[in-house]
């Protein structure tokens, strides 16, 4: 991998989850601690990231990329993690899902199952569900921002509490064991919290890229998780095993 390439998936991880260690960047990378070192110094250097103990973080709030650029990323992982939740999910059922790149697959996977209701604040999501033509699609009143094509507000966090879901199936930014469930936009975490307070069941999807990562606004501890659904390459990670041991139920895509 070329300089510029690690520098520009160095800046991307920042992006998603503001702090991230100097292992999970040389694992993502697949290069040396030395090659990371000496990327960070000189991305450091050009005043695009802090060091800190163990890592980096990002200076300032740096934007999530848009969620055209998120679906083309790790889309084995994300693919997999949906056909595991969607084996979660009974016909009849009523569901929240949110906004990002791993439900919008989890929404393709539903196709198979009669008779869902899906609550969300995705254009995507609603779409595809609703061009299934099985299932209701429910899109969530609220504010429509430029660029994102999701429901955000008071308008969409009222709606939510009109209903009561069987489970809210979720995606967050990061998930870390003293954290929990974080995303990089207040209003997303906003909906998100207020799904899982509606919800008989909170379920987590998150890719190996999130676990053990923290993102700026918390909306789900770890104590409120009763399922986490991740892919295969999650077992490698240390911070797996204590979210092992808060989380009832822990699925590998």
């Amino acid at each position: 991998m070329l300089q510029e390439e690690r520098h520009q998936r160095i800046r991307a991880l920042l992006a998603a989850a503001h702090r991230i260690s100097t292992d999970r960047i040389a694992g993502d990378l697949g290069v040396s601690r030395e090659t990371v070192r000496r990327d960070i110094m000189e991305l450091e250097a050009r005043g695009e990231l802090r060091r800190v103990h163990g890592g980096v973080v990002a200076l300032g709030p740096e934007p999530e990329p848009p969620i055209a650029v998120r679906s083309q990323v790790r889309q084995k992982e994300k693919r997999a993690i949906a056909k595991a939740a969607a084996r979660l999910v009974a016909p009849g059922q009523t569901l929240f899902l949110d906004f990002g790149s791993t439900v919008s697959a989890l929404a393709e996977e539903l196709a198979s199952l009669p008779g869902l209701t899906v609550i969300t604040n995705s254009f995507d999501v609603a779409q595809i569900v609703a061009n299934q033509n099985r299932s209701r699609a429910v899109l969530l009143g609220g504010r429509v921002d430029e660029g994102i094509p999701a429901t955000f507000g008071e308008g969409t966090i009222a709606e939510i509490h009109r209903y009561r879901a069987d489970m809210a199936l979720l995606s967050p930014v990061a998930l870390h064991p003293r954290y929990g469930a974080t995303s990089f936009d207040p209003r997303e975490a906003e909906v998100a919290r207020a799904m899982v307070g509606n919800a008989g069941r909170a379920v987590i999807l998150a890719d190996h890229s999130k676990i053990g990562q923290t993102s700026r606004v918390s909306f789900c501890p770890v104590g409120g998780i009763d399922t986490l659904v991740t892919d295969g390459r999650s077992r490698e990670l240390p911070e797996l095993a204590a979210l092992a041991a808060a989380v009832p139920d822990v699925i590998f895509g």
